[in-house]
């Protein structure tokens, strides 16, 4: 673990894949003022100007609110648009590698699907945060294989990394993953698919706010 500060636990915002850029900003903006801890940039398109345009909008933007912006999966748009971290999954390069473009004062996560082990070895390489999932069905990956909320427990015992849990997280459901260990909550369409996204965020950060002391 390398970054100067612990990533910070609460909603894990991830922005919709849209080409209105004008529209993006404002549904994170949206986010960011119900709450939303930090913000994941995901686009898998190849257009490759939209994507640097639209993560170094969102890199400024979300340092206005003291939030960080993490990029999904591509390390070279996260240093060019000088975001503050990267999100790595299996295929999408080392840790390590990650450490060494972006320097000691970034975000580095790695998804670790239903893995404990990849959660050890991605710490061991020096990852700010492990990501697990997909804990219950997703509209964004519905194909996704699904992790036991037993996995959360076994990692907060194992890991001294913070935990993200992902996949089909609803204000209903995600109790039961804050009691297992979960620090922060990772979701797409129950913010950027609610009619009215600040309300959505402040929905999930009311989660937070409740959650008892140990």
């Amino acid at each position: 673990m390398s970054a100067a500060t612990l990533f910070p636990g609460g909603l894990y915002a991830i922005t919709v894949e849209t080409a209105d850029t004008a529209r993006l900003l404002e549904q994170v903006a949206a986010a960011l003022a119900g709450g939303a801890a930090a913000v994941q940039y995901r686009d898998k398109s190849a257009d490759v100007a939209r994507r640097h345009e639209q993560a170094s909008e969102l890199a400024a933007l979300c340092r206005r609110h003291g939030a960080p912006l993490i990029v999904n999966d591509d390390l070279r748009l996260a240093d060019l648009a000088d975001a503050d971290g990267v999100h790595l999954g299996r295929t999408d390069g080392s840790v390590r590698e990650a450490r060494i473009v972006l320097g000691p004062g970034k975000f580095i996560g790695a998804s670790c699907y239903q893995s404990l082990d990849l959660a050890r070895a991605a710490e061991a390489a020096g990852a700010d945060y492990v990501a697990f999932g997909s804990f219950f069905p997703s509209p964004t990956k519905p194909g996704a294989a699904h992790a036991p909320i037993g996995l959360l427990r076994a990692a907060r015992d194992a890991l001294r990394v913070p935990l993200v849990a992902i996949g089909g997280i609803a204000p209903d459901n995600a109790a039961a993953l804050l009691d297992a260990g979960a620090d922060s909550l990772a979701v797409l369409s129950a913010v950027f698919g609610a009619p009215d996204i600040r309300a959505a965020a402040r929905a999930f950060n009311l989660l937070f706010e409740t959650e008892p002391e140990d």
